[in-house]
């Protein structure tokens, strides 16, 4: 039987604080989601000032970058260069700002924000999965 890691409370919290002050240190009202490497939520917070709907984009972006393997914008760029058949993937969350988190060199969750900029979506996700990288 194979083992494998997984993320605990800790790790969690790790990823959470890491991308909240990532966020605040630039001023950006984001949500802020963690899933496990199936896409289950673990965690979710939603800063002062950061629309509602970013609450389900964030969770959809991490799902997807769990699901997927991949960061989410590699999703997004396929789309733009053309390969339009992956709008009727599954996933939901085909957009920046999903990163998968890394653990042993196997996917065990993903970070996923929304609320600002793309990029800067991926920025505050990218220092949260980082905070527990291998």
């Amino acid at each position: 039987m194979m083992t494998k890691p997984v993320l605990t409370q800790a790790e969690v919290t790790r990823i959470l604080n890491a991308a909240r002050a990532e966020a605040a240190h630039h001023q950006w009202a984001v949500t802020i989601a963690i899933t496990d490497d199936g896409g289950h939520l673990l965690a979710l917070e939603r800063l002062d000032g950061c629309p509602p709907s970013a609450a389900y984009i964030s969770v959809e972006k991490a799902r997807t970058a769990a699901l997927g393997r991949r960061h989410t914008k590699s999703y997004e760029d396929m789309i733009n260069n053309g390969r339009t058949a992956f709008l009727s993937a599954p996933f939901h969350g085909m957009l920046e700002g999903g990163v998968p988190v890394l653990a042993d060199g196997q996917v065990v969750g993903a970070v996923g924000v929304s609320g600002v900029k793309s990029e800067q979506d991926a920025q505050v996700a990218n220092v949260g999965a980082a905070s527990v990288a291998e």
